[in-house]
């Protein structure tokens, strides 16, 4: 059988959710068998010096390449995506590309056409999650290219306390306070019973809703995090997910949601996010049409149901520490058929 592979990169550091998840995900790959093309993974390079490591490092990988082998790219990869898809075919190769983002939502860096016209370089396309996927196939996209993941996995050896939080209108909120993208949190102290525990900078802003704990190292995150829940949410409004970054929600799975699982809290989302249905179904959490129903809803919630949630969140948050996303993934066909 083919190889699985993978090209390591340089990255900025180690607990930015992006470099998280792609280094994670390079962990996962490495412990289901998959060989790194490339050349070793590195921290704190710099962005000239880690743009030069990176290219080194796809031409590398350009020369290792196999007939025969599936080549797992973690999308975005900028500049050389195209260029690696052809020349991995022209080896007689695979290409699966492992969407973190889409440059024509969030950033709008990309038309819609032209992300089509790039990912279509790859033979296999992975969404975060279903919802993505069948937005690719409505733009056009070849449904028979594409898989979904579900929720990403989260790597760490820290565990969550087992005892269960007691205030139930203590809502965790990993992120600094942007007004570009989160400005809906100083709203929410019209939410009366809610206070927020933010795990991130407020700048010049001290309301009384909110406790800011700064930065916190992700470990000491799931070992101790204040709050009851993990909300996930973005925009400025508590209506709905506004703006380009609460919109993008409608189809991506955030990071953030792992990393609140790892720490044992129940989710919050709004219920047109793509996660809603993920959520629901593994009755990991709340999801909401508005954040002006948690002071009724979170009051209404007993010990017993909040307890069950827990449990549940627990158990997919020992699902992500273990890689079992990515891994369920890897073991779907077309990945795990690879030629001899």
């Amino acid at each position: 059988m083919g190889r699985l592979c993978f090209i390591s990169r340089a990255y900025r550091n180690r607990t930015s959710s992006g470099n998280k998840a792609k280094s994670d995900y390079e962990d996962i790959l490495t412990a289901a068998g998959a060989v790194n093309l490339g050349l070793e993974r590195t921290y704190g390079d710099g962005k000239a010096r880690g743009f030069v490591r990176n290219l080194a490092g796809i031409v590398v990988a350009a020369a290792r390449l196999r007939p025969g082998d599936t080549l797992v790219l973690q999308y975005p990869v900028k500049k050389y995506f195209a260029a690696v898809c052809r020349v991995a075919r022209m080896r007689g190769a695979r290409t699966v590309a492992l969407i973190h983002d889409l440059g024509s939502w969030r950033r709008r860096k990309l038309t819609v056409a032209q992300e089509l016209r790039r990912l279509d370089n790859a033979d296999v396309v992975a969404a975060t999650n279903p919802v993505m996927a069948q937005w690719l196939a409505e733009q056009g996209f070849p449904e028979e290219k594409l898989l979904a993941l579900g929720l990403h996995d989260y790597l760490s050896d820290a565990q969550p306390p087992e005892a269960a939080p007691t205030d139930l209108g203590s809502v965790a909120y990993a992120g600094a306070l942007n007004m570009r993208k989160n400005a809906f949190l100083l709203e929410m102290k019209e939410l009366k019973g809610v206070h927020v525990e933010l795990y991130g900078s407020l700048k010049d802003y001290t309301p009384e809703h909110i406790t800011a704990h700064g930065f916190v190292e992700p470990d000491a995150f799931i070992r101790g995090a204040k709050g009851a829940w993990g909300l996930v949410w973005d925009g400025d409004s508590l209506d709905a997910c506004t703006g380009a970054w609460g919109e993008y929600l409608s189809v991506n799975t955030p990071h953030k949601s792992a990393f609140y699982l790892r720490a044992g809290l129940p989710l919050i989302v709004w219920s047109r996010s793509a996660i809603a249905p993920i959520v629901r179904e593994r009755g990991i959490g709340l999801c909401v049409d508005s954040l002006r129903e948690l002071p009724d809803l979170l009051a209404s919630i007993t010990p017993e149901r909040y307890r069950a949630l827990r449990a549940s969140a627990l158990r997919e948050g020992e699902r992500a520490a273990r890689g079992e996303n990515l891994r369920a993934l890897l073991a779907s066909p077309p990945i795990a058929s690879r030629p001899e």
